[in-house]
């Protein structure tokens, strides 16, 4: 179900189920690697427990920096995902 959620006074669509089920391949992913959450922050100054709770709205361009540090192309991720 699509709700939406303001930023900067503008609405922004928020797909939870696209949603869920994004942040639930970046957690499998990341302890595929035996990484913890800190360890990906090290390497990558990006604040993963934001994205895997779900909380934010992650942008492609963020998803597309995460898949790179993990080695997989978006279109491989996307077909490994439950949509």
């Amino acid at each position: 179900m699509n709700s939406s959620f303001c930023v900067n006074g503008k609405a922004q669509l928020k797909d939870q189920k696209l949603l869920r089920s994004t942040v639930d391949g970046l957690k499998v992913l990341r302890k595929q690697r035996n990484l913890t959450q800190e360890d990906f922050y090290n390497d990558t100054g990006i604040h993963i427990s934001r994205v895997e709770t779900g909380r934010v709205n992650v942008t492609l361009s963020t998803l597309k920096t995460i898949l790179d540090y993990y080695q997989v192309p978006l279109s491989v991720f996307f077909q490994s995902i439950n949509l």
